[in-house]
This record gives structure tokens, sequence and C-alpha cells, in this order.
């Protein structure tokens, strides 16, 4: 593939970004619906899986690795920056510093919860869905994309929940979350299917490219072998 990345291309790089850096930040507040208990990340965080899928399905597994390796370090360095801002000496007319650290304030066990499950949901995802699109020949797109969808917010709930809350909240809460949280997300994959296929239909015909992965090699840690 042509080393040179096309517009459109680093427009999905930056929206994956952007949503994963507000997801992290909107994660430590725990929602009650009434009939569940589910976290503020749940407003932007499964738009990160469909940019995820339109990727890998436009551009392969290799290019999916690298903006998922991207959105981490990105998201990385946000979570730097504001824990620079506030550790810096906060001047004595503002009265917002108890609730600035109190919301931007994560914990290094959330944090190192948030990567983790991020990484690894990402690229779970990104592998169903290659494996499966070349299984089953580039046909039923929608199926792949629900069950990636499926198998990667699954990877990322068990993870991101017990490391976090373990011993915070109690077990059944955590139990819930993760139901709720892969559930949910996965329902707003389904519900977003219309959208996320004319999405993929319009980037092949822009972009004139269909990969498949084909002789790829799946390791993680390869995030500039494209």
């Amino acid at each position: 593939m042509n080393k040179k990345f096309s517009v459109t291309f680093l427009l999905l790089t930056v929206f994956f970004s952007v949503f994963l850096i507000l997801a992290n930040l909107l994660e430590v507040k725990i929602v009650d619906l009434g009939f569940m208990t589910v976290t503020g990340g749940l407003i932007v965080f499964p738009m990160s899986y469909i940019i995820n899928d339109c990727i890998v399905e436009v551009y392969g597994f290799r290019m999916a690795r690298f903006t998922i390796w991207l959105g981490f370090f990105m998201n990385l360095l946000a979570v730097i920056l504001i824990q620079l801002a506030i550790l810096l000496p906060a001047d004595a007319s503002w009265t917002g510093q108890v609730a600035f650290e109190t919301t931007f304030g994560n914990t290094a066990r959330i944090l190192f919860a948030s990567f983790t499950a991020m990484v690894c949901g990402s690229m779970v995802n990104a592998y169903v869905m290659s494996k499966m699109k070349i299984g089953q020949a580039g046909k039923h797109f929608s199926v792949r994309a629900v069950a990636s969808t499926l198998f990667g917010e699954s990877v990322d709930s068990v993870i991101f929940f017990p490391v976090a809350f373990y011993g915070i909240l109690p077990n059944e809460t955590i139990l819930s979350l993760i139901l709720a949280q892969a559930a949910l997300k996965t329902l707003y994959e389904i519900i977003a299917l219309p959208v996320t296929v004319r999405l993929v239909r319009l980037l092949k015909r822009k972009e004139d490219l269909d990969v498949f992965d084909y002789k790829v090699s799946y390791k993680w840690w390869k995030v500039f072998d494209f």
C-alpha cells in the first residue's frame, strides 16, 4: 500500500483519537439509567469502534493497528498534559481547584485500566473484522461489524471494570457494568449500521481501495508495518 496517507484517512484517525480522549475523560462518571448502570464514556466510545471497523474494512488491519497506537499515544499525551495542569499552582482568586482535580485527576489505576482495555479491545475488534472479511470473501459487512464490536467491547469491559473498580465498587455492580457496557455499545453499533454501511461504501469509492489482509502480520507491536 502507498505510504502516503490520504486526507480522508487522516481525518478518520483524528476523529478516532478525539473520541478516545473524550471517552477517557467521561469514563469516570457512573450513570444510573434506572434499569442499568453505565459510564459516561458510553456517549462517545462506541464511535471509536465504528471508525475502527471502517478503517479495517477499507484500509486493512495494518492501518487500523497504526491508528489504534496513534490514538493510544494521543490519549496518553492528553493525560500527561492534564496532570501537569493539575500540578500547577492555582491562583488565590480561583476556587475551582478541588473540582478540577476531582474531574480530571484520574487515579493511575483507572488510567492503566483504560489504556490497557482500549488497546486490547480495539485490537481484538480489528483482528476479528479482518479475519471475518477474508472468511466471508468481503461479503456481509454488517455481520462482521456487529460481531467484531461484540468481541472487542466485551474484551474492553472485562479488562477495564475489574482493574479500575475492584475493591471500590461492589462485585455485583462491576458485573452489571461489564454486561451493560458490552451490550449497549454493541446495540449502538447496530443502530448506527445504516450510516456505517454507507460510510464504508463512500470510502471505498473515494479511495478506490478495498484491502484484504492476506499474508499480514497480526502482531500488535508492528506499529509501522504498513
